[in-house]
């Protein structure tokens, strides 16, 4: 909890005593009780003195969803030159999605200092990105592949980093990084400081710390204890096409919903809030970018219930304190079984039963059973609500309302009006004139359009990305091909495939997913394209819509 005392007493900040204990300056300590911190994780007590204080390398051993970001991202911060023309660090990732998030939540720890932070990673424009590497860019977190694109074409310059960070280290090992990971650190000074985090610590992690690094220390941290007892856990599968119509049925059939819906990053968190107001509902944004003033204006508007759906990111979320909510909501998977748990956990408070929902799309069955295995806890499979089943709740709120005005005699003084009305007037018909005029917009069903039906395959499918799509002459049939003679893999166990303007995606079996990775990110050979793990929901808004004018 947050020490007595304060930093600044003209303004009024709380004294983060156990931080400030770690070495940490003022702005730091500013943004931190801004972001809603109360006191450091283990791995945050241990790291942030040792790279504040020592020049030496570190290997983590830390679960994901431990505060590992912060641990290396604010001494980081803390060390780097105000925004300067090389870059100074480099943070490399398993995921495109960990590339995003981890670089939204250390640009929330700079404050004010003057210090460029981009994300990089495949499924954006590489024309883009060596625009914004030309003009200068002080924290590149990215994925290997791209990065190593850009090395390649010499659109990035590494001579001047001083810190380089390995997220996940055994995670980029599973998905075959680890050949690029090695190509990237031999192109960076060996004067730079490395830190290496993994979940788990095998033999070829190791043999990659003590090849790569100096003079390193291990530094370990006991496992979390996850529970989610006080909530009833529900998952829909669902397209992700569908996943916002979905969204729009479990609200509607509740009659008072109150609820916290995660979103990955800050763009997701935009996007879903415009469509929710588009659609009418009072609906509002939170993320680490918002200024103290405007976070506790909506934090503030929301537990005064004037509006019921708060959207946010889990590092936007940290500090918020909200009573009695019906529901929490993952619009998107998280990444980790305790971003899940510290999630759900926000609803059930009190030794109230709270409900916490999780929409997944096909690939992300085994995911969502991972994450059930780890934090020891059930998740049931539901049935999205059908359109006539929410019409008729509906209908059913309004007769229940009406009887309850009836009852309490708040009518009277329209009784006039309706006797005047009732002269002329079959009274079943009166009543259905008004609950039409009334209410007509609540019954319309098209309002709701039809959810497909989705297979899910229980074995686990992988979503891939391809950097060719159709100005390289790419076609599904061209790609199948490709990807066949490549790696034998037959054509009928590749499906789904997408082809858009400038990259492609389809969707294999775990396994197959494996070897095609293996295969085109081995730096054996010559290859035609980057093939990354990729989400089909992160395609560029521009290629969405050039894809739903054809």
């Amino acid at each position: 909890m947050y020490s007595h005392g304060t930093i600044n007493t003209q303004e009024g900040l709380m004294n983060l005593e156990k931080f400030k204990e770690l070495g940490l300056s003022e702005p730091i300590l500013k943004e931190l009780q801004k972001k809603g911190f109360e006191e450091p994780t283990e791995i945050q007590s241990k790291i942030i003195p040792i790279l504040l204080k020592e020049n030496i390398d570190i290997v983590g051993q830390a679960q994901t969803g431990t505060g590992k970001t912060a641990a290396f991202g604010i001494p980081i911060i803390e060390q780097l030159e105000k925004s300067s023309k090389y870059t100074q660090a480099l943070i490399l990732t398993p995921t495109r999605e960990l590339a995003i998030q981890v670089s939204e939540e250390i640009n929330s720890f700079k404050g004010k200092k003057k210090l460029q932070i981009l994300p990089v990673y495949g499924g954006q424009s590489i024309t883009d990105q060596i625009r914004r590497l030309q003009n200068g860019v002080d924290i590149i977190v990215g994925t290997p592949g791209r990065i190593l694109d850009h090395i390649r074409r010499k659109s990035i310059n590494l001579n001047e980093v001083k810190y380089v960070v390995l997220d996940e280290a055994d995670e980029m090992l599973n998905m075959g990084f680890i050949e690029e990971v090695e190509t990237i650190l031999k192109e960076i000074t060996p004067e730079r400081r490395t830190l290496l985090f993994s979940a788990t610590m095998p033999d070829s992690i190791m043999r990659i710390a003590k090849k790569h690094m100096k003079e390193f220390r291990l530094i370990s941290t006991k496992s979390i204890q996850l529970t989610a007892d006080l909530t009833d856990q529900i998952y829909f599968e669902v397209n992700d096409s569908d996943r916002f119509e979905a969204l729009c049925r479990i609200i509607d059939m509740e009659a008072d919903f109150y609820g916290l819906i995660f979103c990955r990053t800050k763009v997701a968190v935009d996007e879903l809030v415009n469509r929710l107001i588009d659609r009418g509902y009072d609906a509002e944004a939170i993320y680490g970018d918002l200024s103290q003033q405007q976070r506790e204006r909506t934090l503030e508007k929301f537990k005064k219930k004037r509006s019921n759906i708060l959207v946010a990111t889990d590092v936007a979320a940290r500090g918020i304190d909200v009573m009695n909510l019906s529901h929490v909501i993952n619009f998107s998977l998280p990444q980790e079984p305790e971003a899940y748990v510290h999630r759900i956990g926000r609803t059930g408070r009190a030794g109230k039963k709270g409900i916490a929902i999780t929409f997944i799309s096909p690939s992300e069955y085994r995911k969502l059973m991972f994450i059930q295995k780890i934090a020891k806890t059930t998740i049931r499979k539901e049935k999205i609500p059908r359109v006539a089943d929410i019409v008729n709740i509906k209908k059913s709120r309004i007769q229940s309302e009406i009887e309850r005005i009836i009852d309490e005699k708040s009518h009277t003084e329209y009784l006039k009006a309706a006797k005047n009305i009732l002269k002329d007037n079959n009274p079943e018909e009166i009543l259905a004139a008004i609950i039409k005029y009334s209410f007509d917009r609540e019954f319309d069903e098209t309002r709701y359009r039809e959810i497909g039906d989705v297979s899910v395959d229980r074995k686990g499918t992988t979503r891939l990305f391809v950097s060719l799509g159709k100005k390289d002459g790419m076609m599904p049939r061209k790609l199948v091909k490709m990807i066949n003679n490549e790696t034998n893999i037959p054509a009928g166990r590749i499906n789904d495939v997408k082809i858009l303007d400038s990259f492609s995606f389809l969707t294999v079996s775990f396994e197959d997913a494996e070897v095609i990775l293996k295969s085109f990110n081995s730096g054996k050979g010559k290859k035609q394209a980057i093939v990354q793990k990729a989400n089909d929901s992160k395609e560029p808004e521009k290629d969405r819509k050039k894809r739903k004018r054809k």
